[in-house]
């Protein structure tokens, strides 16, 4: 991912907190030289700077095959994005787009059983833990559960490379800076709402 020295994130921490807010993520492969995504809700783990990724897809989606023959795979977790008018410089300039996102590197492999059950213990717990009924794994009937099993294939990828990058109108003067938040609060979306509510966020550091 192309990132400008100005829009770089480099916080280990920050970045964590940020792939588990936007954990329902993109992984990329490549068949024959081909890429090949699939969009699937992830669990990452983190020791010091050592991320792991682990997730599951459907046996039927043959993503999975690619593993053993890719050396990398990525992961990207997307965060809000905005388009910035031009109009709202008190200058002449170029129309852009505000985004935050996350690029992580590392190679996958294929979760045995006794650890893909676990994956899908931790994956359930993170988004039922403050629901009442919650659902768990454990509730399956055995009969059901290995069904479940048997059509889903777990991976896991240790992160060897992470990219990160917030641009969020860093480059530009405070005047413009503020114009670009208060417009962004009127567009009505809440992407807008979001990016804008970054930007702020960075004035109070």
């Amino acid at each position: 991912m192309y990132v400008p020295k100005r829009f770089k994130v480099t916080d280990t921490k920050e970045i964590w907190e940020f792939v588990k807010q936007h954990s329902f993520a993109t992984l990329v492969t490549a068949e024959d030289n081909i890429p090949v995504a699939a969009h699937l809700p992830v669990t990452v783990s983190r020791a010091d700077d050592d991320y792991r990724i682990t997730g599951h897809m459907a046996y039927a989606n043959l993503q999975w095959k690619t593993f053993e023959s890719v050396d990398d795979a990525l992961v990207i977790f997307q965060g809000p994005h905005a388009y910035v008018s031009s109009t709202w410089y008190a200058h002449e300039n170029v129309p852009t787009w505000n985004y935050q996102a996350v690029h992580m590197y590392g190679t996958p492999r294929i979760l045995e059983k006794e650890e893909l059950l676990e994956s899908l213990k931790t994956l359930s717990d993170t988004y039922e833990k403050h629901r009442d009924p919650s659902f768990s794994v454990e509730g399956y009937t055995p009969k059901l559960l290995d069904a479940q099993l048997k059509a889903i294939v777990g991976f896991e990828i240790k992160v060897t490379e992470v990219q990160a990058a917030y641009k969020l109108s860093q480059n530009r003067n405070e005047t413009d800076y503020q114009h670009i938040i208060e417009h962004l609060k009127k567009e009505g979306d809440s992407d807008s709402e979001r990016i804008a509510e970054q930007m702020e966020n960075r004035l109070e550091k």
